[in-house]
């Protein structure tokens, strides 16, 4: 896939893809009532009241099947990078994350409430000490990849699941919502991701 047409996957964004759960387990599983969610296209969604409010900050959320995979795409918010999230969103099968805000990526790969791998992927940042098989992966994409951000982080993934969430795709009108942080499962404390940069998997609280 070009990353070309992932213009999307560039920069302030969070997206998970988790096997086997359909849009609204998937939904519950942030935190969200399914039963809110509306099928909008990309425009639509953008009218959405989200971002930080006095009461807290809101996320827009956006997810669909394409085969046995469900991806969430994440806007104005970072939930789907919180630990708790992807403890809860992988329970009984396996997630995959991918991070990008004001200049911090942040690849995850976690299963059945586990994290297996969890870094930064920039080609400036060294391996950890017993780095997994997505840390060779990402680097070699980051290398010869183009498109700005986490992109070719993104196009990695969805070769690998055989799947395409180009810009046309996720243009198309998909189940749709808002959902505020306190509603997440744990918002994130101690040791938890919050934005400062990745857990080591050792640090990581499983539910």
């Amino acid at each position: 896939m070009a990353a070309d047409a992932l213009d999307w996957a560039g920069d302030q964004m969070c997206v998970t893809f988790t096997r086997g759960l359909d849009p609204a387990e998937v939904f519950t599983r942030y935190g969200a009532d399914p039963a809110r969610s509306r099928l909008l296209d990309a425009d639509a969604a953008s009218d959405l009241p989200t971002g930080r409010f006095a009461a807290g900050a809101v996320s827009l959320l956006r997810s669909g099947r394409l085969g046995d995979w469900t991806f969430c795409v994440e806007e104005d918010g970072v939930i789907g990078s919180w630990p708790e999230l992807l403890s809860a969103l992988s329970r009984g099968t396996e997630t995959y994350g991918v991070l990008s805000t004001e200049g911090l990526a942040v690849f995850q790969h976690w299963r059945d409430g586990r994290c297996l791998e969890n870094f930064e992927p920039d080609l400036g940042q060294p391996p950890s000490e017993h780095p997994g098989p997505w840390w060779a992966r990402v680097q070699e994409a980051l290398a010869e990849g183009e498109g700005s951000g986490t992109a070719p982080v993104v196009a990695l993934v969805l070769d690998h699941l055989g799947l395409t969430l180009d810009d046309a795709t996720l243009a198309a009108p998909w189940p749709t919502l808002t959902v505020a942080e306190d509603d997440a499962p744990s918002a994130p404390r101690g040791g938890s991701y919050a934005g400062e940069g990745p857990v080591p998997p050792g640090a990581v609280e499983i539910l």
